[in-house]
This record gives C-alpha cells, sequence and structure tokens, in this order.
C-alpha cells in the first residue's frame, strides 16, 4: 500500500483499538512498556495539544502528538509508526502536519525528545526536519529526611535566576528543563517560573558566599510499584551546580526535601557532559544508563 493511500486526520476515542495493536509491544526488547496504551484516552483529549493519526483504512499507521507548551514553543511526542508501514515516509508527512498547527498557534519552535539508544527514531527525527539541540541525563538521589547540608539553603528566585543566566548548565541545556506542566517534556526555564516555584516551596537554593547552584521540583506523581502498591515520586526539573561542594550539597538538599515530600523515588535532569555527569557519581548518587537527547525544528524559515 502506498503512502498516498493514507489519510492523515485527528485522533479519536475509537481508534483506541487500532492505535494499541502496534503501540502495546513497542519497546518489548527493552523491559519497558509504552505508555500510550496506558493512558491514551486521557491523553488525546485538551485545548493545548493536537493528536493525529495515519489512517490506511484497516490499519492505523502511526501517531503523533503536539502540545503547545507556551506561547511560542511546541514539543512532538508520542511518535509511533506501525511496522507494517515504515519506510514509507509516514513519520515525516505526520511531522510536517504537526509542525503546521504548531504555527497557525504562534509556536516559532517545535522540540522533541529521543531515547539516545533508540537509533531508528533519531533516524526519523533529522529526516523529519529536526535539528540536534541539547542531551540530557536522570541522577536519583535517595529521599531522605535525616540528611542536612553544610552549606545554607534558601528560595531566592532571583539569586537562582542570576546563577542560571551565567552557569554551563544553562550553555549546555540552550536554557531548557522539564517543562512543570507536561511531563517528559522540556521547555525553556523562566524568571517566572522560579518566582512560582519560591512561592510554592519548591525551590531549593544553595549559597555560601554567593549562589552556588540550585534546583526546583517540576512535578510529583503517584506511582503504582510492582507490589500493586502507591509510590510518590518527585521529579526536579533541573539540578545547576558550580563545583562538587555545591554538588553534594544540591543533592543533600534534594534527597531531604524529596524526603519530606514523603516521596520513595526522585529524579532531577542532569546535563550530558563529563563534568556534570562525574561529579554527580563522585557525589555517589544513582545515574541513569542512558542520556536522552533533544532535538527541534525551526518554524520560521
Amino acid at each position: 500500500m502506498g503512502v498516498t493511500e493514507i489519510e492523515l486526520r485527528k485522533a479519536t476515542h475509537d481508534d483506541y483499538d487500532g492505535v494499541i495493536a502496534f503501540t502495546e509491544d513497542t519497546w518489548a526488547d527493552r523491559d519497558g512498556d509504552d505508555y500510550i496504551p496506558r493512558v491514551y484516552h486521557d491523553w488525546i483529549d485538551g485545548d493545548d495539544r493536537h493528536t493525529i493519526v495515519a489512517d490506511a483504512g484497516d490499519e492505523i499507521a502511526g501517531i503523533v502528538q503536539a502540545v503547545m507548551l507556551s506561547d511560542w514553543e511546541a514539543w512532538g511526542q508520542g511518535m509511533r509508526v506501525n511496522p507494517n508501514f515504515r519506510e514509507q515516509g509516514v513519520a515525516s508527512r505526520m511531522t510536517d502536519k504537526l509542525f503546521g498547527w504548531a504555527r497557525d498557534r504562534g509556536a516559532t519552535v517545535f522540540r522533541n525528545m529521543v531515547f539516545s539508544w533508540n537509533v531508528a527514531g533519531l533516524g526519523s527525527s533529522r529526516a523529519a526536519g529536526y535539528d540536534p539541540v541539547t542531551e540530557f541525563r536522570w541522577a536519583h538521589p535517595e529521599p531522605d529526611t535525616d540528611v542536612r547540608s553544610e552549606l545554607s539553603v534558601t528560595d531566592d528566585a532571583n539569586a537562582a535566576w542570576k546563577f542560571w543566566t551565567g552557569s554551563d548548565v544553562r550553555t549546555h541545556l540552550q536554557g531548557l528543563a522539564l517543562d512543570f506542566d507536561e511531563s517528559w517534556a522540556l521547555s525553556e526555564l523562566t524568571r517566572e517560573d522560579l518566582r512560582r516555584s519560591a512561592e510554592n516551596d519548591e525551590l531549593l537554593v544553595i549559597q555560601d558566599d554567593g549562589v552556588q547552584g540550585f534546583s526546583t521540583v517540576s512535578r510529583e506523581w503517584e506511582w503504582e510499584n510492582d507490589d500493586g502498591e502507591p509510590e510518590t515520586w518527585v521529579e526536579y526539573a533541573v539540578g545547576a551546580w558550580g563545583d562538587t561542594e555545591s554538588a553534594r550539597a544540591l543533592f543533600t538538599e534534594i534527597a531531604r526535601d524529596a524526603g519530606e515530600r514523603g516521596a520513595k523515588k526522585a529524579r532531577v535532569l542532569i546535563p550530558e557532559t563529563v563534568r556534570f555527569v562525574s561529579d554527580t557519581a563522585y557525589c555517589r548518587v544513582e545515574i541513569s544508563d542512558d542520556p536522552d537527547f533533544v532535538m527541534g525544528a525551526d518554524l520560521t524559515e
């Protein structure tokens, strides 16, 4: 069947079975499940997002979603192509459709995220018009209410902003951090984000003769563990620090904060560089095995 016979249209709840047919085993070879089957019906709803499917008649050939994260930033996620329709340009056609949707809503940049081990996804993103932006990794400090840093901790949003604007972390991440509303998405961190975090008691600023680092909660959620019991997880939008001493202090305060929030697990976005990853390892904080890549497309071109 040729690509020209595939219709791109808005996803509906009636498409569930057709989408699940090719997404339920997306990463079976990596001991992980695809989130789309679990969240599909809630996931496709919302005025800030647009989900399209590639309808091949008897089968759904692909699915992808765009979300407006701000007035000018759009995010692409959930790109899946039915194995029966690969190598037919389905991903590029769907992406181009979403680029148009985002432009119509004022977006000037469209980003996505691809696991570093997903070679097919990386190639597909480049072919669809994305360029490399940055890469990051997850640090997993152990929640612990009993630990305390030797450095002082404040919630000074302006101090955190000053540190952020001059930090190597911001330079490497191109100003991006985890979005505060959309899970698994990155958007530009703003001064207002930090002010709001301070007001919500979610900002940790390490100070010792000046600001030495900061982090902020991006979201908390309940996760069902293997025993079927709920667990609280806390996610921190970014970890930024100056040296190993400040890194140790920051991870200590994150561990304390996560523990006080009743979290079983915590994770922090850190830059994927030799310096910041090795700093984290030096602090004896667990690190994810693989980095994640962020890519972006300039919608003004």
